[in-house]
């Protein structure tokens, strides 16, 4: 058989060098999504929260709504909290704040968060403008981006930095708000407590909401396209390395089937090239071997009919007492070559396989043994449906059925499906057979009983016929002795 590899191109590549490739790909699409998602959305606007409105919030009861922020909540008699240490700059926020509310400065404690911490060494940093100094003249920048810039470490702010409180000079968004001109204000979250005389806490605090900071939402949006990018690749990559194991998986069941199924025809890397080829190889070594050991079989059978045509002469001679004897020894050796024949001849014979219903084939088969004067019967059963050869599988049926009518005086078949395995039951009522020979009675011209008898037996081809057809299909046969008496064959076809 001429086998059937296809080569194209640069799929024939190595699969080292295609996953190499996937590898690379992945990561430059990554990259270059996540370049391209950085240089082109806008700087996400940050939460301002100003003194005035974290003053309102204080004196409560009722939240306040910010301008740009979520609502300020206030919670009374809680716990303290983890502050600061107070530089220059929260100190005077405190004593600004201090004074708005009424209270002591030293009553106020302040937690600023504006930032994953992770990025924290020693404590908490976060954007941060200066407070306008009392005569009233800009302070110079503070820190690699000033104080309204990202070197800021305190989260405090004005409306009127050097670039507003979203990042350093030259930065596109500048935000600016109605009230008094030097407020202070707060960027990102905080909670800000007050000491009550009974030693409880009031503290104030944005709402807070389950959702992702604008940075925390930016990673995911980078994940998420580069799933999407690279999905596309990952499938295509995926379903040509699983193909080929799932031809080869389908071609392997095939040969078991069939030894002479058509060769495997795949394309790919080199390496699934090369395993075709060693697979084609390999079914057709094994076809030429069962070919080669069953043409032996016929050959020496059919040569052994001139010795026993010439025995058949020469035993005119003998005495009447011991011719009758040699005769019926060479009848039965020629009804064993005409059956060895018979064997060969079936085997291999080309298989045609088509569809086929195997309850219907049952039970025509039964019906002929009926119409002859067998007790045979058959049970409605489930309507499955293989792929398989009609001659053989009616060959199967028909030893079967037969072996029962002459050992058991009746059968009763049935078909039924078992997961992905269609069952067919043949049951007869005779003495069964010995637990330890109900394997070796699938051997060639082994019989149960050793009269070798044509009355009371056959050659001892019939049960190896059974299983060689039922495994040509890709199934089994075995036999079991039934509980209450008789002898249960069990045929095994996947469909």
């Amino acid at each position: 058989m001429t086998e059937r590899v296809r080569v194209r191109g640069p799929s024939s590549a190595p699969l080292f060098v295609q996953a190499l490739g996937l590898v690379i790909v992945t990561l430059v699409a990554a990259q270059l999504i996540a370049i391209a998602v950085v240089f082109n959305l806008p700087a996400p606007p940050p939460e301002i929260y100003r003194m005035s409105e974290i003053a309102r919030a204080l004196k409560g009861p009722a939240p306040v709504q910010p301008r740009d922020g979520r609502a300020l909540v206030l919670r009374r008699n809680a716990g303290p909290i983890r502050g600061l240490v107070d530089n220059r700059r929260r100190a005077e926020f405190k004593n600004a704040l201090a004074r708005e509310v009424g209270v002591d400065p030293a009553r106020i404690e302040m937690d600023i968060d504006t930032g994953p911490r992770f990025f924290v060494r020693a404590q908490k940093r976060t954007f941060v403008q200066d407070l306008p100094p009392k005569d009233g003249r800009h302070r110079p920048p503070e820190g690699p981006g000033g104080p309204g810039g990202p070197g800021g470490p305190d989260g405090f702010g004005r409306p009127d930095g050097p670039a507003g409180p979203g990042g350093p000079p030259g930065t596109a968004r500048v935000f600016r708000f109605d009230g008094p001109r030097d407020e202070p204000f707060i960027v990102g979250d905080f909670k800000v407590a007050v000491h009550q005389d009974d030693g409880r806490w009031t503290v104030v605090e944005p709402k807070p909401a389950f959702r992702f900071d604008s940075w925390q939402q930016r990673i995911l949006l980078i994940l998420a396209l580069s799933v999407l990018a690279v999905s596309p690749l990952a499938w295509l990559f995926a379903r040509r390395l699983s193909g080929p194991i799932s031809a080869f998986a389908g071609a392997a069941e095939r040969l078991g089937r069939d030894p002479r199924a058509a060769p495997l025809a795949l394309h790919g890397s080199s390496e699934v090239i090369a395993a075709a080829q060693a697979f084609n190889m390999m079914q057709e070594r094994l076809r030429r071997y069962v070919e080669d050991r069953t043409a032996m079989i016929g050959a020496v059978a059919h040569d052994l009919r001139t010795p026993l045509t010439r025995l058949r002469f020469r035993i005119e001679a003998v005495p009447e007492d011991v011719r009758a004897k040699l005769a019926s020894d060479i009848d039965q050796m020629e009804a064993m070559i005409a059956a060895t024949m018979a064997f060969v001849r079936d085997t291999t014979r080309p298989a045609e396989r088509t569809k086929l219903e195997l309850a219907s084939l049952l039970e025509s088969i039964i019906d002929e043994a009926a119409e002859t004067g067998g007790q045979a019967s058959v049970e409605l059963g489930e309507k499955i449906i293989i792929d398989g050869d009609p001659v053989a599988l009616r060959r199967l049926l028909t030893n079967l059925i037969e072996n029962g009518l002459k050992y058991g005086g009746s059968v009763q078949g049935r078909v039924r499906a078992e997961g992905r395995l269609a069952v067919i039951e043949i049951d007869d009522n005779g003495p069964g057979i010995p637990p330890a020979e109900l394997d070796r009675v699938f051997e060639p011209f082994f019989r149960s009983e050793p009269s070798r008898n044509r009355e009371t037996g056959g050659i001892g081809l019939g049960l190896a016929v059974v299983r060689s057809v039922a495994r040509a299909h890709g199934g089994d046969v075995t036999l079991h002795n039934r509980p209450e008496g008789g002898l249960r064959a069990r045929v095994e076809l996947p469909f």
